[in-house]
């Protein structure tokens, strides 16, 4: 995916980069040892080849004078604790992180080597039709499983990884709406419905919140494409730079139950361990898909697209919600 965040780097600055990670015996020679993996959304991401033929991956954020969302910021370095979270409070596979560079010595941003998983990505090797359906539903169970396991870590507060959280998540969960309002306010873009709307069926809804009293180590992102796949079992759970501590069923894997163009998370959940939701968790997961939707319109100035697609989606995305939420828009 383009964007204008992606911090992409030359060859030379990526041998400097490599021998202050592995050493100047690991340095390649020639060219064609970097090649940018192009899924991602936000960070620039390379398949390194070292000079012994082992595959690394390097991960770069975005530059320092590229304006991002208020949850973006820092957004690596959360990332790098949910990533040591996982592997020391779980048994859930996540790639080894090699070397954390945060001194802006080389490239004017935090970065990060980590192993190269050798496996399918399993959401797109989903939609390229690679998998049986049995195949898919197994992962997805698979993820479920995996997602729960993640959760079972508890946080000392409600809100971002680093610090700076709330005592209760509502309030945590207030200030993400805010901060992404607020985001959006800053370059002028149009949501289709005021800010003070959206304020309103927040407020109307806050109450729901308050069923949360634990705060949850919540990925918010773990997806089908964030996923590594191998022989049919996933194998490494990628990209959890965007982790809270806050309510498991803000998981991504529960969005298809509001907005039908996701992925149906029946297999998910079965692996996940919810069968049904009570009326009250129903209130929250459409606060959560309410939020998504806001940032999915908001992060199309930051990340300079020119194509309405994704802009278009996200105000699709953002009406259906609202709907739901007790606010369809009256024909005209």
């Amino acid at each position: 995916m383009e964007s204008i965040t992606k911090n992409r780097q030359t060859p030379d600055v990526l041998r400097r980069l490599i021998e202050r990670a592995y050493g100047s015996d690991q340095v390649p020679q020639g060219a064609g040892f970097a090649h940018e993996m192009t899924e991602g959304w936000f960070n620039v991401a390379y398949r390194i080849r070292l000079r012994d033929g082992r595959q690394v991956v390097l991960k770069i954020a975005p530059p320092a004078d590229i304006a991002v969302l208020t949850r973006e910021q820092d957004m690596m370095r959360a990332e790098l604790e949910a990533l040591r979270l996982v592997a020391t409070h779980t048994s859930v596979p996540v790639p080894r992180v090699d070397h954390v560079d945060l001194t802006h010595e080389v490239v004017d941003a935090d970065l990060f080597f980590m192993e190269y998983v050798d496996a399918e990505n399993f959401g797109f090797a989903t939609a390229a039709g690679r998998f049986s359906p049995e195949v898919v539903a197994a992962g997805n169970r698979e993820l479920g499983a995996l997602n729960r396991e993640i959760n079972s870590i508890v946080g000392p507060w409600f809100g971002p990884l680093l610090g700076g959280g709330e005592t209760t998540w509502r309030a945590a969960f207030t200030t993400m709406i805010e901060d992404t309002l607020a985001d959006g306010e800053r370059v002028g873009i149009d949501l289709g419905w005021e800010p003070d709307e959206i304020r309103a069926v927040l407020a109307e809804h806050a109450a729901s919140l308050d069923e949360v009293t634990e705060p949850r180590l919540v990925e918010l992102d773990l997806w089908t494409k964030n996923s590594m796949i191998r022989d049919g079992r996933i194998v490494a759970i990628l990209d959890h730079e965007r982790a809270v501590f806050g309510d498991p069923l803000m998981e991504a894997g529960l969005t298809g139950l509001d907005l039908p163009e996701f992925d149906d998370p029946t297999d998910f959940m079965a692996g996940f361990g919810i069968a049904a939701l009570t009326e009250t968790e129903r209130v929250r997961r459409r606060l959560y898909s309410l939020y998504l939707a806001v940032i999915m319109v908001v992060e199309t100035k930051y990340r300079g697209h020119t194509d309405a697609g994704d802009y278009d989606f996200g105000r699709r995305s953002l009406d259906t919600v609202m709907a739901a939420l007790g606010r369809a828009r009256v024909a005209p």
